[in-house]
């Protein structure tokens, strides 16, 4: 009787102690001895967390090749669809359609804002909804109007497949017009370089991208922090998606498990999202 419980608290200790090696495993570890390449395109919002994902594996297994281009979310959706790509990231859930027609598993691995953002040197940095609204739609064209300096609104936005862009004028918009005098950009990077380089411009980006060179706008007294984001106090927010073609497999698998690793949710901390558990 007495080896009978020697043994089963040997075995109680020998389980403790893997569980306890399993918890401190590091998640790169299921790369190595791995080879291969992962192509990954789509929304722009999540290229710094699949850089920075992409780095960190390439360092611990050179022999894994991993790609990673923009273009939007209509463009990530289609291409992983068409088996351009492995994954193809959006910053919005894909549609119905889209979901039955390639039949996509989706991963949404952050939660972002989109916010309004002008340059440091306008004194402008609240407005209500409605007043967005008709700025975006050309009808209130000078900052004056708003308490601003006595120059015309330049509008930026993105091209109609992004998911950006999508989100914003749904949440922000109403789905109400954008006008066609707006210059089209083609990136959250292009954007806050567009109004960083225009004193009189308004646009929006992720608000993980929101920094120093352009100043955030807050809508109906909320301003676009990550804070009111996660409380969702600041309502014009989205998913960040990594979708693939049927259930993923391999290295893709496995890199998206990694965006849920304790490391892969420390990323998209780092780069100003949220992270889904």
């Amino acid at each position: 009787m007495k080896t009978k419980i020697l043994w089963m608290g040997t075995a109680a200790i020998i389980a403790a102690f893997a569980m306890t090696a399993n918890v401190h495993a590091d998640p790169l570890d299921a790369f190595k001895g791995e080879t291969g390449t992962i192509r990954i395109a789509g929304g722009t919002a999540h290229i710094p967390v699949m850089k920075e994902a992409a780095m960190q594996i390439m360092a611990v297994n050179p022999a894994i090749q991993i790609t990673i281009a923009g273009g939007g979310s209509g463009v990530g959706i289609k291409q992983v669809g068409e088996g351009l790509v492995d994954i193809g990231n959006s910053g919005r859930k894909p549609t119905d359609g889209e979901i039955a027609r390639y039949d996509l598993k989706m991963f949404e691995w952050a939660i972002d804002g989109v916010g309004v953002v002008v340059n440091p040197q306008n004194p402008v940095r609240g407005m209500s909804k409605s007043t967005l609204q008709e700025i975006f739609a050309g009808k209130i064209v000078n900052w004056k109007a708003l308490g601003g300096v006595d120059k015309g609104i330049n509008l930026y936005t993105r091209d109609e497949a992004s998911g950006t862009r999508e989100v914003f004028w749904q949440m922000a918009l109403d789905r109400k017009e954008i006008a066609p005098k707006a210059n089209v950009v083609v990136s959250n990077g292009a954007m806050k370089s567009a109004v960083a380089g225009d004193p009189y411009g308004i646009g929006y980006v992720s608000v993980g991208h929101i920094d120093q060179t352009v100043a955030p706008v807050a809508l109906d007294g909320i301003s676009p922090t990550m804070t009111n984001v996660s409380e969702r106090k600041y309502a014009v927010s989205r998913g960040l998606f990594s979708n693939t073609r049927k259930e993923p497999k391999g290295l893709t698998k496995k890199f998206i498990d990694f965006l849920f690793t304790a490391e892969g949710r420390k990323i998209a901390a780092d780069n100003g999202f949220i992270p889904v558990k």
